[in-house]
């Protein structure tokens, strides 16, 4: 296995020398004038003997000081020459020797918690760059597994739990449901149901939250974004009336998009359902669908206090509340938002959550035009 350092040491002296080399080449071309002189010197052939010796040394003196010259001037043109030759033969070595570190980083920063499957693959000779790229690799690997776990885990947890809340859920119904049950335990029946619908929305939510996060979304269906946002309106048209919320719908052609039907429908019902549960009563709710560009847009904006766009980045995660009036709703589950993001991820697109100026959450769902009908 030839060692970077090698590989580098070579490179680099190897063009140390041909600069060195170049640079002589071209100090000895720029000084190599013709110093001779044919023309007589001055009273030659009269002068005496002693008067020609001091008129000859004067001009070697002269010769001399003339070649210094024009050696000096050959270095400083070969030196100023090789220094831009120099920048320009570093800049290529620098970038062929960047090269691989360069993949390396371009293919790491695309790698993301959805696409945890792609490797780098570096390809070239053993050495230390290709097993920095094989232990990246080998990470990503770890990384994938683990994520598969965890999602796995989620699933599987969400769906055994359900046989016995079913259990439970039936218990209590059979034991309010006896002619002669104690008023206390109906009243305890009473207090458990809301609860137990509670939990089933919260396992109904991770069995969302894992399918879209699997990977496994089928793209053979089609949605149509304003109708799944106006029949989530629709199923919430009783809180919105109790809330007296004004809501309001723009349309445009061009909102049908491919991929996950169920899925689809359940961001859209997601983000209608943030609107109308964490609204305040008189408050607003605007739903606006259309194409953007290349991609199919869903935006709910719903009003409210001011909120911090540092806390609102994060209500996208698993769990995540935002105010004392989120953590104690007793429809929210924290996981509303997390599903929308991770639908919407599943199927190429975004979500940005905005907290408004003037009060209030703006939720924008994109699909890109390759998820497009």
């Amino acid at each position: 296995m030839v060692k970077t350092r090698t590989r580098f040491t070579v490179l680099y002296g190897a063009a140390f020398l041909l600069c060195g080399a170049a640079l002589l080449i071209l100090v000895f071309a720029l000084a190599g004038g013709d110093l001779s002189d044919t023309q007589p010197l001055p009273g030659q052939g009269t002068a005496s003997p002693d008067e020609q010796i001091a008129a000859l040394q004067r001009r070697l003196a002269e010769l001399d000081d003339l070649h210094s010259r024009q050696i000096l001037t050959a270095c400083l043109s070969a030196f100023a020459l090789m220094l831009v030759v120099s920048l320009l033969v570093g800049r290529v070595l620098a970038k062929r020797v960047l090269r691989p570190l360069r993949r390396i980083t371009a293919v790491t920063r695309e790698i993301t918690a959805e696409h945890l499957d792609r490797r780098l693959a570096l390809p070239g000779p053993r050495d230390e760059v290709t097993d920095l790229a094989d232990t990246v690799d080998d990470l990503l690997g770890r990384l994938e597994a683990s994520f598969a776990a965890q999602r796995r885990f989620a699933a599987d947890a969400s769906h055994e739990l359900r046989t016995p809340l079913a259990t439970v859920r039936a218990t209590v119904d059979v034991a309010a449901a006896k002619p002669a049950a104690p008023t206390a335990v109906t009243a305890l029946a009473e207090r458990l149901r809301p609860q137990l619908d509670q939990v089933d929305r919260l396992l109904d939510g991770l069995l969302a939250l894992a399918r879209s996060q699997h990977g496994a979304v089928a793209a053979d269906g089609t949605a149509d974004l304003a109708a799944t946002a106006a029949a989530a309106l629709d199923a919430r048209a009783d809180d919105i009336a109790a809330k007296h919320l004004a809501v309001t719908t723009t349309t445009a052609p061009g909102t049908r998009v491919r991929g996950d039907t169920a899925l689809l429908n359940r961001m859209a019902r997601n983000l209608i359902d943030n609107a109308v549960d964490h609204n305040r009563n008189g408050g607003t709710i605007t739903v606006t669908t259309g194409p953007a560009g290349t991609a199919v847009r869903l935006t709910v904006h719903s009003s409210g206090p001011v909120l911090d766009q540092a806390a609102v980045d994060g209500l996208a995660r698993p769990f995540h509340r935002l105010g004392a009036d989120r953590t104690g709703s007793d429809r929210g589950s924290g996981l509303g938002l997390a599903i929308v993001h991770a639908v919407a991820a599943a199927h190429g697109g975004t979500l940005t959550l905005t907290a408004a100026p003037e009060g209030g959450l703006t939720a924008t769902v994109e699909i890109p035009a390759e998820a497009a009908a």
